[in-house]
């Protein structure tokens, strides 16, 4: 390889783009000879040359990027590898998956975390999805504007730069969540709602994390305490009380997809099911329990389908914010976070693609459920 990087780069380039040729005509001649060898007409020969031929980049890139890396990481899944040792995979069948599944107390903990993401996170994040769909779908001046304001934080995402942001918003002392909700507890009869909430997320999160330890003293302490003092503001990312109810408000924050769906949905419901409703003298409660909610099933089963599969899968969140604070990462570190922790932090790749393995069945499992369960719940009689 020529030592000049710009050359070395031209080069790769090069090489890619004729790997691409080979490999696409390769495999439109191996369709070709198939087609021939079944006896195909010359035109069915010369569609299936022609069709395999666009199609064999993205086949190759499949084969080379998903297919052969999801057969080394099964392989590895049974055996002890790391790339720190200088000695080759050891075989050890499914000793990872017992470490994993019997003995891994982080494991078990990140499993406990996620689900809390997913039982208390996932349904907040949905109801405020529609609630803001139902608003926005109102014809109102400026409604373009608040969809583009709802929907920006889809477009920005979870890196790095807007959690740092976020970080600095949740601090409790300059952070300016808590100093709104400091100017909260001003408002006449918002002081015991908000010390409510507060009481309520200690407990509940108080109990998870005595699931995780094995111990409830530290929800016993939060019970004996009472309800918190008058002023008082949530510790986000200073406590293992808050730390996971920090990620479920970022959760929250891009629920702007779900939005969208949603109000999609409300534009395909037919208006004059809404105004026959209205005739006989049904309340807008009355039309948004009857007619809205029963017709939107397939949108909200989309919606809780995807959402489930990402929260199962969240990572960035917790990386940037409880990264560097080591007494708070236990109690909201994720599945796939534990997963990156111990392949590339602790370079175990043999534990770490179990783990993968293990996150893949659950995902499937709970997908399948969901599939299962919709034919009770969600209605596609009207589409």
């Amino acid at each position: 390889m020529p030592q000049n990087p710009y050359l070395n780069v031209l080069l790769t380039a090069l090489l890619t783009v004729v790997f691409i040729l080979v490999s696409s005509i390769l495999l439109a001649s191996l369709a070709w000879l198939l087609a021939r060898l079944f006896r195909q007409t010359a035109r069915e020969q010369q569609n299936a040359f022609a069709g395999y031929l666009f199609a064999a980049p993205w086949i190759t890139g499949f084969l080379i990027f998903v297919l052969v890396p999801l057969g080394f990481s099964l392989y590895w899944s049974f055996t002890d590898y790391r790339v720190t040792a200088s000695a080759p995979p050891q075989w050890v069948g499914l000793e990872n998956y017992r470490q994993l599944l019997l003995a891994d107390d982080g494991f078990r903990a990140s499993l406990l975390n996620t689900l809390y993401l997913t039982v208390l996170g996932l349904p907040l994040q949905m109801v405020v999805a529609l609630l803001l769909a139902v608003l926005l779908n109102q014809k109102m001046r400026g409604e373009r504007v608040f969809r583009m304001a709802f929907y920006l934080p889809v477009i920005l995402g979870f890196n790095t730069a807007v959690l740092l942001i976020w970080r600095l918003m949740l601090n409790t002392g300059t952070g300016i969540i808590n100093q709104l909700w400091r100017a909260a507890y001003q408002i006449p009869g918002v002081s015991e709602l908000l010390r409510g909430i507060i009481y309520v997320q200690e407990v509940s999160a108080a109990f998870f994390l005595g699931l995780n330890n094995r111990s409830f003293n530290l929800m016993y302490k939060v019970i004996e305490a009472g309800f918190p003092e008058v002023n008082r503001v949530p510790l986000w990312v200073q406590s293992p009380l808050w730390s996971k109810m920090s990620v479920i408000l970022l959760m929250v924050w891009g629920c702007g997809a779900m939005m969208l769906i949603f109000i999609a949905g409300l534009n395909n419901i037919p208006k004059e099911l809404h105004e026959a409703a209205e005739v006989d003298g049904a309340s807008p409660a009355q039309r948004f329990w009857k007619i809205t909610l029963p017709l939107l099933t397939p949108y909200i089963f989309y919606n809780l389908v995807v959402g489930m599969i990402s929260t199962l899968q969240i990572f960035e969140p917790i990386f940037v914010l409880y990264r560097d604070n080591q007494p708070l990462l236990s109690s909201a570190i994720s599945m796939v976070y534990y997963l990156w922790q111990k392949s590339f932090s602790h370079f175990e790749i043999g534990y770490g693609a179990a783990i993968s393995w293990v996150i893949l069945v659950i995902i499937l499992s709970v997908t399948l459920v969901q599939f299962a369960l919709q034919n009770r719940w969600v209605h596609y009689d009207i589409y």
